[in-house]
């Protein structure tokens, strides 16, 4: 696939990542007014993220046998299909059970989507051009969560929590038409027979750590009864690594981790995301509930951790083509790590101006990161490799997102039986700072020309 079509085709995938992403961190914002329309409570009405994530997690690891069976554009057209329908479907009756099955099927919708998008561009991309691709990649995970809050509370104010899911109708045709158009893959159709025990073992123990996820999220009380889904969910996944190691036609080959510049994604890479999954959740929390500062306030101000992703991103390329991936990624952990100390750092006398300008360096830091790790993932993979591994990374990003608020929760539960409340947060803060060291340090261990023949 020439370079300007594969770019084409790259802004459609993105296109439909802004459409996920816009979605899953929108609805967040009509959960008040949800819980009210159909009389029930926030827990209740918070099953509609949790179902969502859910049904995601577990299907992924389907997505990548799918791709090897069908010609993937068809796959992935009828997965835009599926999200807008099942988006707009959303709204049509005021029945939590009703909107959790639609949700459900979103999931299972946006668990072929994006994997198998991102793979038609993966498996066609040159290796000198995956850098400037996969960047078109990262955009919609730093507009989106931004535009989400406002955009959602606008529509909501303006119209009715339904508009937040009619939202997608035009924008998944968009994207349809798109496809159809600009989207070119010819995968032969391999003769791949289905791991039903590794589909099983896997989606199991997805489903155990995202359960555990909003579980632990609930606080201590919970604390025992999550622990024990999270330990389930362990040992289900070492099963479910020795089977797919041993495998004559396993569900996705672990092939890949044999590379370190794949390797290092999945493990300092996953503590990466649970640590940016964190910051924004304790960082809100932390203005409105010991500094007392209004929700509107503190949204604000932690919009400039998304204003720091956006003002970066121009400058990414040229950052990690001049630095190479280690030192690029040394830098931009760095700024991140910096940045939680110092956000452990604030009191209720800390300057606005200040705080501000802390949340923007985070997100400078993490965006600089989520395009280095994700190019470098890729970059040393033959193409035999990149199904399995595009599968692999997905499942493992999914949880560690999920996973990080459930981790910021607890901790932070656990910290206020013993502190004042601003103590408290500051902890564990803290301890997000010194769990996001990891990653720097693994970094350092890179070659210093890792992923070289990409830049």
């Amino acid at each position: 696939m020439k370079d300007n079509v594969l770019k084409k085709a790259a802004l459609v995938v993105a296109a439909a990542l802004f459409m996920q992403m816009l979605d899953s961190t929108i609805v967040t914002t009509a959960l008040p007014e949800i819980a009210e329309d159909l009389k029930v409570n926030q827990s209740s009405a918070s099953l509609l993220v949790s179902v969502y994530m859910l049904f995601a997690a577990i299907f992924i690891p389907l997505s990548g046998w799918l791709a090897k069976k069908l010609p993937r554009k068809n796959l992935f057209l009828f997965a835009v299909v599926l999200f807008t329908f099942s988006s707009v479907a959303v709204g049509f009756y005021n029945s939590l059970a009703y909107i959790l099955m639609m949700r459900a099927l979103q999931g299972f919708a946006g668990a072929l989507m994006v994997p198998v998008g991102k793979l038609i561009i993966l498996e066609n991309v040159e290796a000198k051009n995956l850098l400037s691709i996969l960047s078109f990649l990262i955009w919609p995970a730093l507009i989106a969560p931004a535009i989400a809050p406002l955009l959602g509370g606008y529509v909501i104010s303006a119209l009715s929590w339904q508009w937040i899911f009619y939202l997608n109708l035009p924008i998944g045709i968009g994207i349809l038409i798109a496809g159809i158009f600009l989207i070119h893959d010819d995968n032969p159709a391999e003769d791949a027979p289905f791991d039903l025990l590794g589909f099983v073992l896997v989606a199991a123990a997805a489903g155990l750590v995202l359960i555990a996820a909003e579980v632990l999220s609930r606080g201590v009380e919970t604390l025992v009864l999550g622990g024990s889904i999270l330990l389930a969910g362990l040992v289900l996944a070492v099963f479910s690594w020795k089977h797919l190691k041993k495998a004559e036609e396993p569900l996705f080959s672990l092939d890949a981790l044999k590379v370190k510049s794949f390797r290092i994604y999945q493990t300092g890479g996953s503590i990466f995301w649970m640590t940016i999954g964190a910051l924004p959740y304790l960082l809100t929390l932390l203005l409105q509930v010991p500094f007392h500062w209004s929700p509107v306030e503190a949204g604000t101000y932690v919009i400039f951790i998304f204003l720091g992703n956006l003002g970066i991103k121009p400058f990414t390329t040229p950052i990690i083509r001049a630095l190479g991936y280690k030192y690029a990624l040394v830098l931009a952990l760095g700024l991140a790590s910096m940045s939680t100390f110092l956000m452990a750092a604030f009191n209720v006398d800390s300057a606005k101006p200040w705080i501000a300008f802390v949340a923007f360096v985070s997100g400078v830091g993490r965006s600089l990161a989520l395009t280095s790790y994700n190019s470098l993932a890729f970059s040393e993979l033959s193409k035999q490799e990149k199904n399995a591994a595009n599968t692999l990374q997905s499942v493992v990003q999914m949880l560690s997102q999920a996973f990080g608020v459930g981790l910021a929760a607890t901790l932070l539960s656990l910290f206020s039986q013993a502190f004042t409340v601003t103590l408290a947060y500051e902890v564990t803060l803290f301890v997000v700072g010194v769990l996001s060291l990891y990653p720097l340090f693994e970094v350092l261990t890179l070659d210093k020309n890792v992923g070289s023949k990409t830049l």
